[in-house]
C-alpha cells in the first residue's frame, strides 16, 4: 500500500481486518484487502455477484468509468482483460455486463456500453504472452509518466515496460517491490485515455 500510495499520491486510511483504502480527494481509488492476490476489478451493474477473471459486480454507485468525472492523478482510468486468445470470452462479458464487443479495425479489442447514454468504451482486451488464465489489468492516471516511473524505481519497484506511446496514450507498466502490477496512463482526458475521444 505504501508503494502505490507513494507513486499515485493516495491518502491511505486503515480499515478493519488489516485492509487499507487509498483515496484521491474524496474518491476511493483502490482498496487493499489483506490476503487478496492481485487487483480485483468491481464493475457497476445489476445484482452483486462474482465474475470470472478477478472481477465482480456491485450494484452501488460507480466511482470510475466512462460516465464518471475525468480521472485525476492516482485514480483508475481503464481496465483491460489480459487473455490467451482475445475475443474468446467476448460472449461471456457481453452477456454478464450488457456490453457490446466493438467492431471495426480501430475498435479491435474494445468493449462498449450504452448503459447511461450513447455507447462509450468501457474496457479493452489484450493478448497475454504468458498464456495464463484471463485476468483484468488496471491502469491508473498520472500527470507525468516519466516522473511516476522515476518514483516507482525510487520506492523499490520496477518499470517492466515503457514509457511509450500506445493507441490508448502514453503508458508504462510497473510492478511494486512486493508484487502488484499495473499500468500508468499519462493525463487521460477521460476513461480510456485516447479511446474516450
Amino acid at each position: 500500500m505504501d508503494f502505490f500510495a507513494g507513486v499515485l499520491g493516495w491518502t491511505v486510511i486503515a480499515e478493519p481486518g488489516g485492509s487499507f483504502s487509498g483515496f484521491v480527494g474524496d474518491r476511493l481509488a483502490a482498496r487493499v484487502v489483506a490476503g487478496d492476490l492481485g487487483w480485483q476489478v468491481v464493475f457497476g451493474g445489476d445484482g452483486a455477484r462474482g465474475l470470472r477473471a478477478n472481477s465482480s459486480v456491485d450494484g452501488g454507485r460507480v466511482l470510475h468509468g466512462p460516465w464518471a468525472p475525468p480521472p485525476r492523478h492516482g485514480e483508475p482510468c481503464w481496465v483491460e482483460l489480459l487473455t490467451g486468445t482475445p475475443g474468446e470470452d467476448d460472449e461471456y462479458w457481453t452477456r454478464e455486463l450488457g456490453w457490446e464487443a466493438a467492431s471495426g479495425a480501430r475498435a479491435l479489442g474494445l468493449f462498449t456500453s450504452a448503459r447511461h447514454g450513447g455507447p462509450r468504451p468501457v474496457a479493452g482486451t489484450m493478448q497475454s504472452c504468458l498464456g495464463a488464465e484471463s485476468s483484468w489489468g488496471v491502469y491508473f492516471a498520472v500527470d507525468d509518466v516519466e516522473a511516476a516511473c522515476a518514483q516507482v524505481v525510487e520506492l523499490g519497484g520496477e518499470v517492466t515496460s515503457g514509457p511509450g506511446a500506445l493507441p490508448i496514450g502514453r503508458v508504462a507498466s510497473v510492478q511494486g517491490p512486493h508484487g502488484g502490477s499495473c499500468a500508468l496512463l499519462e493525463k487521460p482526458a477521460g476513461w480510456g485515455g485516447n479511446w474516450a475521444g
